[in-house]
């Protein structure tokens, strides 16, 4: 039996770091991808993987590596497309180049990172694509409309994937993890320093510059290699779930959307009133 291979990207550290961990501690053989490929160089030393430069933002390289891992490995078993961040603000205090920035690397990049990949998935009748969404991909809230809405773009497209491949042998897996023990929030906080602030949103500001809240080390945070399990047996599996949410915010975070609109809107007036 073949070795299976997997293609992973945001490998650098957290989920991707993980992830890539995972896989190859249960003899999968991996292209462990990032930006910089200084971040994954040491991730090299391990049998089995290989790092490679991978920026999902850039067409050329995404077929390039693509491409390699074929003649190398003459297939891909799992696509995990992790690589992403998260533009925070109120909306009216994001910059358009940002937004569309936010989904270039979230929503455009997985898609340049599918159509690549599932021809030869397809060509094999056999193959797994994991999408690393999030609870925002189901429920939105104040300050995160941009966020939001690139992983709830991510998981429409996962939902039409599934269908239009289920019939080509490829399963399309969505995990939607809550708050993660990584440096996300760091990216974050950055990013949120180069909006253009109107003044009319303090109290978002307020509450966001309270980093509890965000949950990097509160008592429900999952660990990255949490995430990472779930991602290992969504590609392992014959017939894998459509989504795996981790963590008991994301649990319950799924059935915020069945909460009427009302309700929830009072919910965020009066965490807003707190600030």
């Amino acid at each position: 039996m073949s070795i299976r291979t997997a293609l992973v990207t945001g490998s650098s550290s957290g989920i991707g770091r993980a992830t890539v961990e995972a896989l190859l501690d249960n003899e999968w053989r991996v292209y462990a991808t990032a930006r910089d490929p200084d971040d994954v160089a040491d991730l090299g030393d391990r049998t089995d993987c290989v790092t490679a430069r991978l920026d999902v933002t850039e067409g050329n390289n995404v077929e390039q590596v693509v491409a390699r891992m074929i003649d190398e490995e003459g297939r891909i078993d799992c696509l995990v497309n992790n690589a992403g961040y998260g533009q925070f603000g109120p909306l009216e205090d994001v910059p358009v180049g940002r937004a569309r920035r936010q989904y270039e690397v979230n929503v455009h990049g997985p898609h340049r990172l599918i159509r690549a990949v599932l021809p030869h998935m397809r060509e094999r009748a056999d193959g797994t694509i994991v999408n690393v969404s999030s609870v925002a991909g189901r429920v939105s809230f104040p300050g995160g409309g941009v966020y939001c809405g690139s992983k709830f773009a991510l998981e429409a497209m996962s939902d039409a994937l599934r269908a239009e491949v289920r019939s080509k042998g490829v399963d399309v897996v969505i995990v939607e993890p809550g708050p993660v023990s990584t440096n996300f929030t760091d990216r974050a906080e950055t990013e949120v320093e180069g909006v253009e602030r109107s003044g009319a949103y303090d109290s978002f500001y307020s509450a966001f510059s309270d980093a509890s809240l965000f949950g990097d080390d509160g008592p429900t945070t999952v660990t990255p290699e949490r995430v990472a399990s779930d991602v290992l047996n969504a590609a392992s599996a014959t017939k894998p779930r459509a989504r795996y949410p981790v963590g008991t915010p994301a649990r319950l975070g799924v059935l915020g959307r069945f909460v009427p609109d009302q309700l929830r809107d009072s919910a965020f007036s009066f965490l807003d009133r707190l600030y």
